[in-house]
């Protein structure tokens, strides 16, 4: 278990973290998320007493700095390319199992693990981003720890190599592990996170379950095609449904479940061609939450001239 209390972070007159608390639970993925500039990074050095601020961070207990070994405790990724320049990418993680009393024979297997074992005698300075994340997933997981902190474990990773952290991710947080992985793939986050935490400009949002936080921020909607869309508009809408009239003449129903759109289709004999549900995604979500929180926004893209007399033309 991690439990964070009152993590705070002031740079001058800027407030990075504003006085969070959360915990983060064993057996499940939680992910860490937030626009950029909300303080994820910050708040994560916080937690492990990187940074100087207020607050605490208890892993199992204990502050990160008290831990004897705490290699064996808590695995950390939070840079990507922090290695020694003259080292092989085996004797740098030969050099940091010997400081926390780990065997060689763990050295080579997190190598074949994160799928460098071909490449373990080459020096890590010539390693692309993707490679060097997994080398320094190979020293979060050197001490096969209970806990895991990871700030963008997928950064420079092609999809077969995404796809692999988060099979990877999830089984380790079956065996009862504890995950704490920020990201801004918002849809591989929607399929790797059981729970989230999520902040803008260093305040809390929500910190709770996946589905509840989709719940929360969004609002699921009712498909419906029918040959008389016309007339069961009217009679949505004395119900209190909102319509609205989307793509191929579908009608697009919030504000009623799909059960009580059935059964009024039923009662008023409308014949329905179609009828499903339409949830939202961890995305729609996110910019919902965290729409007010963006601290760098960029203009919208303004349409060219020529853009306009092809759009015409087509």
């Amino acid at each position: 278990m991690i439990c964070a209390k009152g993590l705070h972070k002031r740079y001058k007159k800027t407030v990075a973290v504003d006085d969070l608390s959360f915990e983060v639970r064993p057996g499940v993925v939680t992910g860490f998320l937030g626009p950029n500039g909300s303080g994820k990074s910050t708040t994560m050095r916080l937690m492990l007493g990187l940074d100087h601020g207020e607050g605490e961070t208890r892993f199992d207990g204990e502050e990160f700095a008290s831990i004897r070994r705490p290699m064996n405790r808590v695995g950390t990724l939070l840079e990507a390319k922090p290695f020694h320049p003259t080292r092989s990418a085996r004797n740098h993680l030969k050099m940091l199992a010997s400081a926390n009393g780990i065997d060689d024979a763990r050295v080579d297997k997190v190598m074949e693990l994160v799928g460098l074992g071909p490449v373990k005698r080459k020096k890590p300075k010539g390693y692309s981003l993707g490679m060097a994340q997994r080398l320094g997933l190979a020293q979060a997981l050197l001490g096969d720890p209970d806990t895991l902190l990871l700030d963008e474990p997928t950064n420079g990773l092609d999809p077969h190599g995404i796809h692999w952290m988060r099979d990877l991710l999830k089984r380790l947080a079956s065996e009862g592990r504890t995950i704490f992985v920020s990201s801004h793939l918002l849809s591989e986050m929607q399929l790797m996170a059981d729970e989230l935490v999520v902040i803008g400009r260093g305040t809390m949002i929500f910190n709770g379950d996946v589905d509840q936080f989709v719940r929360e921020f969004t609002r699921s909607t009712v498909i419906v095609r029918s040959p008389a869309a016309g007339t069961f508009i009217s009679a949505l809408e004395a119900e209190g449904a909102t319509v609205a009239k989307g793509d191929d003449g579908e009608l697009v129903v919030s504000e009623m479940e799909i059960g009580a759109v059935g059964h009024l289709a039923f009662t008023e004999g409308v014949e329905l061609a179609e009828l499903s549900s339409r949830s939202a995604s961890l995305e729609e979500a996110f910019m919902s939450a965290t729409g007010a929180a963006e601290q760098f926004v960029a203009e919208k893209p303004i349409q060219t001239a020529h853009a306009s007399r092809g759009a015409q033309n087509a």
